[in-house]
Formats: C-alpha cells, sequence, structure tokens
C-alpha cells in the first residue's frame, strides 16, 4: 500500500509564510507528477502547483509568484512554499501522487494524503 502524509498547515496571519511538506512510504518503484490541491469550504477541489519528476512545474495563477513547489526525489516528498498568503488562501491542502508500486509492473496508481488545513487570518 501506499500513504502519503502532509504536514505544515496551521494558522497564519495575512503577509505570513507556511510551508507544507508530504512524504510518501509503502511499496514504491517510482513517482511521476506530485501535487499539491486544496480545496474551500463550498468550492471545489483546484490545482495549487505541480512537479514533475524532471523538476518542470506548473502552478495556479492565483499562486504564481508567492508559491513555490519543489521535490526531494531521494526522500519520496514534495514541499510547498507559501509566502505572502492571504485570506484567500485558506483551504484544506491536499497531497496528490502518481506512484508506480512494487509488482505492479509500469502501471501508475494517483494517490491522495489526508490533507491538513491552512488558515490565513485577515
Amino acid at each position: 500500500q501506499v500513504q502519503l502524509v502532509e504536514s505544515g498547515g496551521g494558522l497564519v496571519q495575512a503577509g505570513g509564510s507556511l510551508r507544507l511538506s508530504c512524504a510518501a512510504s509503502g511499496t514504491i518503484v517510482a513517482i511521476n507528477t506530485m501535487g499539491w490541491y486544496r480545496q474551500a469550504p463550498g468550492k471545489q477541489r483546484e490545482l495549487v502547483a505541480s512537479i514533475t519528476s524532471s523538476g518542470s512545474t506548473n502552478y495556479a495563477d492565483s499562486v504564481r509568484g508567492r508559491f513555490t513547489i519543489s521535490r526531494d526525489n531521494a526522500k519520496k516528498s514534495v514541499y510547498l512554499q507559501m509566502n505572502s498568503l492571504k485570506p484567500e488562501d485558506t483551504a484544506f491542502y491536499y497531497c496528490n501522487a502518481d506512484v508506480r508500486r512494487l509488482g505492479w509492473g509500469y502501471k501508475y496508481e494517483n494517490y491522495w494524503g489526508q490533507g491538513t488545513q491552512v488558515t490565513v487570518s485577515s
């Protein structure tokens, strides 16, 4: 089985910073794209940022220039540095990864973490 475990959420004032971490564990052979999504109350889950195994990144327009996604392939981890936080960044943040498992050939499966709350006060 594969698990994604997030950490680093919390309460911060507008203009502040937080760093989210997500570590993957289990019978993992390879991880392709890793990403962060968020879901605010009453809204759909949306992509915040993603990063491929080679380091190519993609950001939502609303966070570009403020958030930075990075990964450590050796640690099977992905990070999201969030600066200049705004109240509208308040949401539950989820880690996501495309994982190839041991014994499953070349098939990649998509996994989600349990999420971590980020609250930005004005």
